[in-house]
């Protein structure tokens, strides 16, 4: 069986590990899976009904850390995380900083900045309090030389590749201002989108907001 990665190009978990096995070279297919589908065969491989999630030979994993994860120790060719064990868990703090103290926070944009929705003041106040602070930590971690771990490409970068722009974006949208200036995201996004792994990946993602933008058309 070949390992299947399950859900949307526009989803940018679903992004961040198409971006890993590009980069690895792993044989995968691609099943699309729209979020919001309680069909019970959806639900027994995604529990919680979220996507990315990963077809393997053994079963399903859902979440896209624990789909990382597995991808690297399956897959041990091309490695995107350093052999030794403290830069290995550097990779993974960067990770861990960008999910959960930047793109989480800055999700709550998200139904404003890409959706057609309405953000409360409320919500853009949080964002603005507590966004500078992770921007803050996170430049503290991060080397930007080239790589945002250091010198090669791991897979912090593929978090930092598809969450440092739409952060950007979405902030740019709402809050009339972007909470990464003080991040040199533009030159690294120009480093990065000359990957072909990288190409691919912007290449699907354009076809699939298309195919999403005309499903919203039709409800």
């Amino acid at each position: 069986m070949t390992l299947k990665l399950c859900g949307f190009s526009v989803s940018n978990y679903y992004c961040k590990l198409k971006l890993q096995l590009l980069e690895k070279q792993v044989p995968f297919e691609e099943e699309l899976v729209w979020v919001g589908n309680t069909h019970p065969k959806l639900m027994d491989r995604s529990p919680l009904g979220k996507v990315p999630f990963l077809d393997t030979p053994q079963g399903s994993i859902s979440e896209s850390m624990a789909c990382a994860e597995y991808i690297e120790q399956a897959y041990p060719q091309h490695p995107l995380l350093p052999a030794d064990p403290f830069q290995a868990a550097k990779v993974r703090e960067l990770i861990v900083y960008l999910e959960l103290h930047m793109e989480l926070v800055a999700r709550e944009l998200y139904p404003q900045a890409f959706f057609g929705g309405q953000v409360t003041q409320e919500r853009q106040d949080f964002v603005r309090r507590q966004l500078p602070k992770a921007v803050t930590a996170f430049a503290r971690l991060a080397s930007f030389q080239p790589f945002v771990a250091g010198t090669e490409f791991t897979l912090a970068d593929c978090a930092a590749a598809i969450h440092l722009p739409l952060i950007s974006s979405a902030c740019k949208r709402v809050l009339g201002e972007d909470l990464l200036a003080s991040l040199p995201v533009k030159d690294y996004m120009a480093h990065i989108n000359t990957r072909a792994s990288m190409v691919r990946v912007n290449a699907d993602r354009q076809v699939n907001a298309q195919e999403m933008a005309a499903l919203r058309q039709k409800r």
